[in-house]
Protein backbone atom coordinates (compact mmCIF):
# COMPACT_ATOMS: atom_id res chain seq x y z
CA UNK A 1 0.00 0.00 0.00
CA UNK A 2 0.76 3.32 -0.81
CA UNK A 3 2.41 5.65 2.61
CA UNK A 4 -1.03 7.29 2.61
CA UNK A 5 -3.48 7.05 0.07
CA UNK A 6 -5.20 10.12 -1.36
CA UNK A 7 -7.62 8.74 -3.66
CA UNK A 8 -9.90 10.84 -6.05
CA UNK A 9 -12.68 8.84 -8.18
CA UNK A 10 -14.33 11.19 -10.75
CA UNK A 11 -16.99 10.22 -13.42
CA UNK A 12 -20.18 11.13 -14.10
CA UNK A 13 -23.43 10.97 -11.77
CA UNK A 14 -25.00 7.66 -11.57
CA UNK A 15 -21.75 5.54 -12.14
CA UNK A 16 -21.20 4.72 -8.67
CA UNK A 17 -18.36 6.51 -7.62
CA UNK A 18 -19.29 7.53 -4.60
CA UNK A 19 -19.94 4.07 -3.48
CA UNK A 20 -16.53 3.04 -4.52
CA UNK A 21 -14.96 5.20 -2.51
CA UNK A 22 -17.65 4.40 0.78
CA UNK A 23 -16.69 0.76 0.08
CA UNK A 24 -12.96 0.97 -0.20
CA UNK A 25 -12.90 3.37 3.13
CA UNK A 26 -14.74 0.52 4.75
CA UNK A 27 -12.22 -2.25 3.50
CA UNK A 28 -9.46 -0.59 4.71
CA UNK A 29 -11.76 0.40 8.00
CA UNK A 30 -12.16 -3.40 8.04
CA UNK A 31 -8.31 -3.87 8.33
CA UNK A 32 -7.93 -1.66 11.26
CA UNK A 33 -6.45 1.41 9.11
CA UNK A 34 -7.17 5.04 9.71
CA UNK A 35 -9.79 6.42 6.75
CA UNK A 36 -12.13 9.55 5.97
CA UNK A 37 -14.14 9.21 2.93
CA UNK A 38 -15.69 12.53 1.13
CA UNK A 39 -17.96 13.40 -2.01
CA UNK A 40 -19.11 16.79 -4.37
CA UNK A 41 -21.56 16.73 -7.42
CA UNK A 42 -23.12 19.01 -9.81
CA UNK A 43 -26.61 19.79 -9.67
CA UNK A 44 -27.49 16.86 -12.12
CA UNK A 45 -28.73 14.22 -9.72
CA UNK A 46 -27.38 11.48 -12.89
CA UNK A 47 -24.96 12.32 -16.26
CA UNK A 48 -23.57 15.48 -13.99
CA UNK A 49 -20.09 15.30 -13.34
CA UNK A 50 -18.98 13.69 -9.91
CA UNK A 51 -15.93 12.82 -7.80
CA UNK A 52 -15.49 11.16 -4.59
CA UNK A 53 -12.42 10.76 -2.08
CA UNK A 54 -10.70 8.57 0.26
CA UNK A 55 -7.80 8.56 2.36
CA UNK A 56 -6.63 5.63 3.76
CA UNK A 57 -3.67 5.69 6.14
CA UNK A 58 -2.08 3.26 8.98
CA UNK A 59 -2.10 6.73 10.87
CA UNK A 60 -4.33 8.64 11.94
CA UNK A 61 -5.39 11.08 9.99
CA UNK A 62 -5.35 15.01 10.80
CA UNK A 63 -6.54 16.54 7.61
CA UNK A 64 -10.17 14.92 6.15
CA UNK A 65 -10.00 16.65 2.72
CA UNK A 66 -7.99 15.42 -0.57
CA UNK A 67 -5.72 18.20 -1.43
CA UNK A 68 -3.20 16.53 -4.37
CA UNK A 69 -4.02 13.27 -4.87
CA UNK A 70 -1.97 10.47 -5.24
CA UNK A 71 -4.30 8.23 -7.08
CA UNK A 72 -6.98 9.00 -10.00
CA UNK A 73 -9.96 6.98 -11.71
CA UNK A 74 -11.29 8.54 -14.23
CA UNK A 75 -14.59 6.88 -15.92
CA UNK A 76 -15.25 9.84 -18.11
CA UNK A 77 -13.41 12.06 -20.53
CA UNK A 78 -14.35 15.48 -18.79
CA UNK A 79 -13.53 14.07 -15.37
CA UNK A 80 -9.79 13.05 -16.71
CA UNK A 81 -9.51 16.60 -18.26
CA UNK A 82 -10.40 18.32 -15.22
CA UNK A 83 -9.09 16.01 -12.28
CA UNK A 84 -5.79 15.11 -14.09
CA UNK A 85 -4.06 18.61 -13.56
CA UNK A 86 -3.51 18.42 -10.26
CA UNK A 87 -1.72 15.22 -8.81
CA UNK A 88 1.37 14.32 -6.69
CA UNK A 89 4.75 13.41 -8.91
CA UNK A 90 4.53 9.69 -8.01
CA UNK A 91 0.09 9.72 -8.82
CA UNK A 92 -1.24 6.80 -10.48
CA UNK A 93 -3.69 7.11 -12.70
CA UNK A 94 -6.73 4.79 -13.88
CA UNK A 95 -8.92 5.73 -16.85
CA UNK A 96 -11.42 3.90 -18.62
CA UNK A 97 -9.67 2.21 -21.64
CA UNK A 98 -12.38 4.57 -23.90
CA UNK A 99 -11.01 7.71 -22.93
CA UNK A 100 -8.02 9.68 -24.52
CA UNK A 101 -4.86 10.33 -22.10
CA UNK A 102 -2.52 13.09 -23.23
CA UNK A 103 1.14 11.89 -23.73
CA UNK A 104 2.05 14.42 -21.00
CA UNK A 105 -0.37 12.19 -18.43
CA UNK A 106 1.26 8.92 -19.54
CA UNK A 107 4.93 10.45 -19.15
CA UNK A 108 4.66 11.91 -16.04
CA UNK A 109 2.58 9.48 -13.80
CA UNK A 110 1.76 5.47 -13.99
CA UNK A 111 -1.13 4.93 -16.17
CA UNK A 112 -3.34 1.92 -16.00
CA UNK A 113 -6.00 2.46 -18.81
CA UNK A 114 -8.54 -0.64 -18.53
CA UNK A 115 -11.59 -1.82 -19.78
CA UNK A 116 -13.73 -0.86 -16.80
CA UNK A 117 -16.87 0.17 -18.76
CA UNK A 118 -16.80 -2.57 -21.19
CA UNK A 119 -16.30 -5.25 -18.32
CA UNK A 120 -19.44 -4.31 -16.54
CA UNK A 121 -21.31 -4.26 -19.25
CA UNK A 122 -20.12 -7.15 -21.34
CA UNK A 123 -18.22 -9.58 -18.67
CA UNK A 124 -20.69 -9.34 -15.85
CA UNK A 125 -23.51 -8.15 -17.97
CA UNK A 126 -24.56 -5.12 -15.98
CA UNK A 127 -23.37 -1.60 -16.29
CA UNK A 128 -24.07 -0.53 -13.06
CA UNK A 129 -21.48 -2.82 -11.77
CA UNK A 130 -18.19 -0.68 -12.95
CA UNK A 131 -17.77 0.58 -9.78
CA UNK A 132 -17.22 -2.86 -8.54
CA UNK A 133 -15.45 -3.39 -11.08
CA UNK A 134 -13.07 -0.23 -10.57
CA UNK A 135 -13.44 -1.39 -6.84
CA UNK A 136 -11.08 -4.25 -7.65
CA UNK A 137 -8.70 -3.03 -10.28
CA UNK A 138 -7.99 -0.49 -7.44
CA UNK A 139 -7.55 -2.61 -5.00
CA UNK A 140 -5.26 -4.81 -6.89
CA UNK A 141 -3.02 -1.96 -7.86
CA UNK A 142 -3.10 -0.03 -4.75
CA UNK A 143 -3.01 -2.74 -1.96
CA UNK A 144 -5.12 -1.01 -0.20
CA UNK A 145 -7.20 -3.99 2.04
CA UNK A 146 -7.05 -7.64 2.01
CA UNK A 147 -9.36 -9.44 0.00
CA UNK A 148 -11.55 -10.75 2.38
CA UNK A 149 -11.93 -6.96 3.76
CA UNK A 150 -12.84 -5.92 0.55
CA UNK A 151 -15.40 -8.58 0.07
CA UNK A 152 -17.01 -8.08 3.42
CA UNK A 153 -17.09 -4.35 2.71
CA UNK A 154 -18.88 -4.67 -0.64
CA UNK A 155 -21.41 -6.80 0.18
CA UNK A 156 -22.44 -4.29 3.33
CA UNK A 157 -23.07 -1.92 0.66
CA UNK A 158 -25.00 -3.34 -2.24
CA UNK A 159 -28.61 -4.10 -2.33
CA UNK A 160 -29.26 -7.24 -0.51
CA UNK A 161 -29.62 -10.51 -3.61
CA UNK A 162 -26.72 -9.03 -6.04
CA UNK A 163 -23.73 -10.47 -4.12
CA UNK A 164 -23.12 -12.79 -6.67
CA UNK A 165 -22.87 -10.03 -9.37
CA UNK A 166 -21.17 -8.04 -7.83
CA UNK A 167 -18.55 -10.67 -6.29
CA UNK A 168 -18.61 -11.22 -9.94
CA UNK A 169 -17.30 -7.69 -10.79
CA UNK A 170 -14.67 -7.34 -7.90
CA UNK A 171 -13.15 -10.22 -9.38
CA UNK A 172 -13.17 -9.36 -12.87
CA UNK A 173 -11.67 -5.76 -11.38
CA UNK A 174 -8.61 -7.61 -10.16
CA UNK A 175 -8.41 -9.89 -13.24
CA UNK A 176 -8.13 -6.53 -15.23
CA UNK A 177 -5.19 -6.07 -13.44
CA UNK A 178 -4.15 -9.75 -12.90
CA UNK A 179 -3.44 -9.42 -17.17
CA UNK A 180 -1.02 -6.34 -16.74
CA UNK A 181 1.02 -9.10 -14.50
CA UNK A 182 0.93 -6.00 -11.66
CA UNK A 183 1.90 -7.49 -8.34
CA UNK A 184 -1.67 -8.70 -6.64
CA UNK A 185 -2.56 -7.41 -3.00
CA UNK A 186 -3.04 -10.09 -0.94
Amino acid sequence: MMKKAELRLTGSGGQGVILATVILAEAGFLDGKFVVQSQSYGPEARGGMCKAEVVIDEKPITYTKVQVPNFLLALTQASLDKYSSVLTKDAVIVADASLEVPASLKAAHTVYQVPILDTAKIKVGRAMTANIVAVGAINAILHLASRESLEKAVTMHIPKGTEELNMKALSEGIGLIEKLNVPLAS
